[in-house]
C-alpha cells in the first residue's frame, strides 16, 4: 500500500502545483491520474497551445508549463500512479482514507485533494453523416490540436465560436497554408482580444471567416477533400485537408461522482470561504473540478486554491503547532540554488 500525507487525484497544473505548496510545509504528496503522463488537459489536448494568463509569462506553451511545474516539484519527490483511475474511497475511523484505483492499487492518505480538472472528458461532436469514417486513421477530422506541425502547409477548416476555436485559428494562421473559421453566429463567445485578432487576420487575408455558417457535410473517398457549408439559404464548398470542430468538451466526474460528495452541474461543491473542503471532512476539491459562488475556471485560480488547501491540511495534521508563513524570496527552498543565504545576499546587494 502506498502511504502519503496528501493524495492528489489529477496530475494537471493544479495538482502538480499542490505538490510544491505542500512541500513547503514538509507534507508528502502522491498523485493518481488516468493518463499515462502528467499534465492533464495541457499535455493530452493542447501541449503546443500558448497560454497567456500565467503570471510572469507573457506567453507559455501548455507543454512547457507542465515541464516547468515538474521541474519545480522535483525536489519534493512526489510519487505517481499513472494510467490508473481513482475508483473507490474509504474513510477509516482514524480519519485517514484508503483510495483504490481501477487496477487495484491502494493508497492510504491523511487528506485527499481532488484536482481532476474537467474529469473524464469527450469532445462534443457535430452530428454529420459519415463523420466516424473521417475520424479514423488520419482521414481529416481532428478534435484536438496536439501537434501544430501536423497542419503545416495544409488547408484547415475550424468550426466553433469559443476561445479554443478563436485561439487555434489565430495560431494556425502562421502554420497552415489556409485557415477558414466557420461559426453559426456572427457573435463569438470567446475573449474580446481573440475576436479582434481574428478580425485583424481576416482583414490581412490570413483567415477566411464564414459567419453565420455551419458545416453540413464532407466530400472525399479516402480522406477529406472538402467540406460543405450552409451559409444562410446558400451552400458553399471549401477545399481542406483537415476539419477541426471545436465545440468544447463534455466532462464527466467518473467514479468520483459516487463518493458521496455534493455535486452541482457536474462539479464538486466546496467551502470557498475557508479551504475548499467538500462536504466530507478531509476531502478537498481544487481547480476546474470544483464549484462555488463566483468560481472562475482558470489555472491561476487553481494555484490559489491549492495554496489555501495545503495550509488547511497542515493545520489539521499539526493541531496546536503555529505555522509562520515565510516568503520564499527570503527563506529560500531546500534543493533550489536560491537558498536563504543567497537570497539574503541578493537583498543586501539590491539595497546597496
Amino acid at each position: 500500500m502506498i502511504e502519503t500525507d496528501i493524495l492528489i487525484i489529477g496530475a494537471g497544473p493544479t495538482g502538480l502545483f499542490t505538490v510544491f505548496e505542500a512541500g513547503l510545509l514538509k507534507l508528502k504528496c502522491h498523485i493518481i491520474d488516468g493518463l499515462p503522463q502528467p499534465g492533464g488537459q495541457l499535455t493530452e489536448l493542447y501541449p503546443k497551445k500558448p497560454i497567456f494568463d500565467i503570471p510572469g509569462y507573457p506567453s507559455v506553451n501548455a507543454g512547457d508549463l507542465v515541464d516547468n511545474l515538474m521541474e519545480q516539484i522535483k525536489q519534493f519527490q512526489p510519487g505517481f500512479t499513472l494510467n490508473e483511475v481513482a475508483e473507490k474511497i474509504q474513510k477509516l475511523d482514524d480519519g485517514n482514507f484508503i483510495v483504490t484505483t481501477n487496477k487495484g492499487t491502494e493508497h492510504k492518505a491523511k487528506a485527499v485533494a481532488i484536482a481532476g480538472g474537467l474529469g473524464i472528458f469527450e469532445p462534443r461532436k457535430p452530428v454529420l453523416k459519415d463523420i466516424e469514417f473521417y475520424e479514423q486513421d488520419d482521414r481529416g477530422v481532428e478534435y484536438f490540436v496536439k501537434d501544430p506541425e501536423k497542419f503545416r502547409g495544409k488547408k484547415i477548416v475550424i468550426s466553433g465560436g469559443g476561445d479554443s476555436a478563436l485561439d487555434w485559428s489565430v495560431f494556425l494562421s502562421n502554420v497552415a497554408s489556409e485557415v477558414t473559421l466557420v461559426h453559426r453566429r456572427n457573435e463569438f463567445r470567446g475573449a474580446l482580444d481573440s475576436v479582434e485578432k481574428v478580425q485583424e487576420l481576416k482583414s490581412q487575408g490570413k483567415i477566411k471567416l464564414i459567419t453565420p455558417g455551419e458545416v453540413i457535410g464532407f466530400s472525399g473517398s479516402e480522406r477529406i477533400h472538402s467540406v460543405d457549408i450552409q451559409v444562410g439559404t446558400a451552400r458553399t464548398t471549401v477545399e481542406c485537408d483537415y476539419f477541426i470542430p471545436l465545440f468544447g468538451l463534455t466532462p464527466k466526474l467518473g467514479p468520483i461522482a459516487n463518493w458521496g460528495l455534493e455535486i452541482e452541474k457536474n462539479a464538486i461543491k466546496v467551502n470557498n470561504a475557508l479551504d475548499y473542503q467538500t462536504n466530507i471532512e478531509g476531502i478537498y476539491a481544487i481547480g476546474d473540478v470544483n464549484t462555488y459562488p463566483g468560481k472562475l475556471k482558470l489555472i491561476l485560480c487553481g494555484f490559489h486554491e491549492a495554496t489555501l488547501m495545503c495550509q488547511s491540511v497542515y493545520n489539521k495534521l499539526n493541531p496546536g503547532r503555529k505555522y509562520v508563513l515565510k516568503y520564499t524570496t527570503v527563506s529560500g527552498i531546500d534543493g533550489f540554488d536560491g537558498s536563504r543565504k543567497e537570497a539574503e545576499k541578493a537583498v543586501v546587494k539590491s539595497i546597496e
